[in-house]
């Protein structure tokens, strides 16, 4: 009897052990399967031309946003360092 609890016991982490490998192993798609990537390098189907048109949108909406923020900020130190300037340099009379 300890000899066939003994030999299950040895046995049963081998069988997970093989079972394991083949549950870990990576699915590989086939081109044009949802997921994948297509391999074609083309211009790609209509939705996703829409896609990376609304992308490249999004992206220049963002750097335009930037660009006003940054404009803002120099009007505002130019407005400072006028101000300085005019403290500084009192005309004499």
């Amino acid at each position: 009897m300890l000899r066939t609890v003994t030999s299950k016991a040895i046995r049963a982490p081998l069988y997970l052990a093989s079972r394991a490998t083949f549950t870990t192993t990576a699915r590989a798609m086939a081109d044009g399967d949802l997921g994948s990537v297509r391999s074609t390098g083309g211009q790609g189907d209509a939705f996703q031309q829409r896609e990376k048109a609304a992308e490249d949108y999004a992206i220049r909406q963002r750097e335009k946003e930037k660009l006003q923020e940054m404009k803002q900020k120099i009007k505002e130190q130019q407005a400072h360092l006028q101000q300085l300037a005019d403290h500084m340099f009192v005309p004499k009379e």
